[in-house]
């Protein structure tokens, strides 16, 4: 008996962990906490565990916080779509209050943890979870605009780890905030081709055009341009103390001309599969060059 109540107790611990994960978006917490410790990589003169790990537990719960909100906001809606159907919220395995408690709770851990590196973190990473919930899960359903507010939000994580390692904000964390931002475009619009049936359930608005059409498959390849221009442009001395060396610079080209190759497929196929590959490769890329960022400054 005993041993069938300790796996109940298991399995209902394992649930709820799986249900706080889902929540809380993990995955994608994970990948921005990851772009917040890259950026506190270029910014520190001198790195400190204390504040790494700061940054990356008030950095989890900010995003979770917004994730949280997220899902309380658009509950009636994931109950639509194939995608989150099984979200905890729409599935009834969690209560909104339950929900809302969680991402209040995150919020003032987050934005505590973050005070504690300096002001302007805790500033920022509140700002990031406003535009995000305020504005940018609104818009979602009245207009593609929406992925151009949510790409602040979803730029402040790189520059938010160079702002905790100086407690400055200058041209260094604009530059870093600017490569995130324009890289978003291409990925969200290959996510949101690949879903955009899916989306179309929930009343979503992301693709430019409305379509899954020529307009929208150019405006990835000019985004993904522009974002391959500006991931260099420290390489030419002008972005402060965020230096770029000329190989590093080359190889990141590079990766973001793979980037271009697939959407430049997407544009000749016009189907999910080219997106598809092109989401990935987008997510490769924005982990990738942050890597050669760093390991360039430190053996360059």
């Amino acid at each position: 008996m005993k041993t069938v109540v300790g796996q109940a107790k298991i399995n209902s611990f394992a649930l709820i962990f799986t249900d706080f994960k889902e929540i809380t978006k993990a995955r994608l917490a994970i990948s921005v906490v990851f772009s917040s410790v890259a950026g506190y990589f270029l910014g520190a003169e001198q790195l400190s565990l204390y504040a790494i790990l700061l940054l990356a537990f008030g950095g989890y719960c900010m995003v979770g916080a917004s994730n949280a909100y997220n899902q309380v906001i658009e509950r009636d809606l994931d109950a639509l779509m194939s995608r989150t159907e099984n979200r905890p919220i729409p599935a009834g395995r969690m209560s909104v209050n339950t929900a809302m408690a969680i991402a209040i709770f995150l919020t003032v851990l987050g934005v505590v943890s973050l005070y504690f590196l300096n002001a302007k973190t805790a500033m920022f990473g509140a700002i990031s979870i406003f535009l995000y919930t305020s504005v940018y899960t609104p818009l979602k359903t009245k207009t593609p605009l929406a992925v151009f507010v949510g790409a602040f939000p979803g730029a402040i994580p790189f520059m938010l780890g160079w702002v905790a390692a100086t407690n400055e904000f200058g041209i260094e964390p604009g530059a870093l905030f600017m490569i995130q931002f324009f890289w978003q475009f291409p990925h969200f619009w290959a996510l949101g081709w690949m879903l955009d049936d899916d989306y179309k359930k929930g009343g979503f608005k992301m693709l430019p055009t409305g379509k899954k059409d020529t307009g929208t498959a150019l405006q990835i390849i000019m985004y993904t341009i522009w974002m391959m221009v500006i991931s260099i442009i420290p390489a030419f001395g002008i972005t402060g103390k965020l230096q770029l060396s000329v190989s590093a610079a080359v190889l990141i080209f590079i990766m973001g001309g793979a980037m271009l190759f697939f959407a430049l497929r997407l544009y000749t196929k016009r189907d999910n599969a080219s997106a598809k590959r092109l989401m990935l490769a987008s997510v490769s890329y924005i982990t990738l060059m942050q890597i050669v960022y760093v390991i360039d400054k430190y053996i360059g």
